[in-house]
């Protein structure tokens, strides 16, 4: 058996897969390598987290499970809770109920609420009552009005809460209160740095210990030993695509110049794109697309060699993160930057706990 490592994780499925039976593999394969944790996003076709979460818990024994991440408007708060009970006792404690804000615009055709902070925290408060076995009675707050919720009297469940984030405040509000936080893929390590420290300043403020908050990064992990259409794919095209989405945020966060993000915007193949680069575009397109991004935007990657990528997995703890996301690819796709980073790896990751949401 290879020794675990349990501060490096994956995502399950990703990109756009459309089959949701290739994450048992794909689980199967991380816990071979002794990858730390899977971790399971949602997207409203074929990957719904509450069944990808149970799938990933039937087939490991080791491998922490967290989603990163679903929403609490999708679900009512009593199925949320009953969702992460089981998966805490199916995996014997290795499962985080991960949270994170999802987007405005879904929302709203949905015909659902915005995500706000304080709804968040509202839920938050309840999930965890209900885990602790008390009743939530005539509840009125930002989550909704709940008149009686409860699960069983005799629940003692520590499932830890983790919480996705990109801006300052939220980061912020996630130190004080979530057991752990995810970023986002492509952060420089000056935005990693400062990341972190909003999450560590937020449990600070909260009266709590700064180092109890697991911080993720998500590292973009695209090495030479992929073919070139992969790695096209894997980059090129899935930076485009969060620029497309929410370009503004990543562009502003990162200090990176606006203009580059206008003039990307108003290229004529980037104007009428009928979907998501990084799932339908060419590879003629995505050349094309990586011409138009500077070449400094993608040292917020690992690429290059395997020994390259692996620096860069270390660059990620010394710029404060606990764990790293090797983002974009499957367990097996990851294979050769894994074996290097044993090589380099930092004594201070031995023995960190195999739930993600722990510290």
């Amino acid at each position: 058996m290879t020794d675990d490592l349990p501060e490096l994780g994956f995502y399950g499925l990703p990109g756009h897969s459309g089959s949701p039976r290739d994450l048992l593999g794909q689980v199967r394969d991380g816990e071979r390598l002794g990858l730390g944790s899977v971790f399971l996003s949602e997207r409203f076709a074929a990957k719904e987290a509450a069944t990808l979460s149970g799938a990933a818990g039937a087939v490991s024994e080791r491998l922490g499970v967290a989603t990163a991440a679903t929403n609490h408007n999708t679900r009512h708060p009593l199925v949320t809770a009953t969702f992460a009970t089981t998966m805490h006792r199916l995996t014997g404690g290795r499962f985080a109920l991960g949270l994170g804000r999802g987007f405005d615009m879904l929302f709203d055709v949905m015909g659902l609420p915005r995500v706000t902070t304080a709804q968040l925290e509202d839920f938050i408060g309840i999930v965890r009552r209900l885990w602790r076995g008390e009743a939530v009675v005539d509840h009125h707050g930002p989550a909704g009005d709940f008149p009686y919720l409860s699960q069983d009297a005799s629940f003692d469940e520590d499932v830890p809460v983790l919480l996705t984030a990109m801006g300052e405040r939220t980061l912020e509000f996630a130190g004080s209160a979530a057991d752990a936080v995810v970023l986002h893929t492509f952060f420089t390590d000056e935005t990693l740095a400062r990341s972190v420290a909003a999450v560590r300043r937020g449990a600070e403020r909260a009266g709590r210990d700064p180092a109890k908050v697991r911080v993720w990064s998500v590292l973009a992990t695209v090495g030479d030993h992929l073919d070139e259409e992969a790695r096209l794919r894997k980059l090129t095209g899935r930076l485009a695509t969060y620029l497309q989405g929410y370009g503004d945020l990543l562009v502003g966060v990162n200090g990176w110049d606006p203009a580059v993000l206008a003039r990307f915007r108003a290229d004529d193949l980037v104007a009428g794109f009928p979907g998501a680069f990084d799932a339908v575009a060419t590879p003629e397109q995505l050349r094309r697309v990586a011409e138009l991004l500077p070449d400094a935007w993608y040292e917020a990657a690992a690429t290059g060699g395997a020994d390259r990528c692996a620096r860069r997995v270390v660059d990620q703890f010394d710029a404060g993160a606990d764990g790293v996301i090797l983002h974009g690819v499957t367990p097996s796709e990851v294979e050769p930057v894994v074996a290097a980073y044993r090589k380099v790896r930092p004594a201070r990751m031995a023995g960190l706990p195999r739930n993600p949401g722990r510290s």
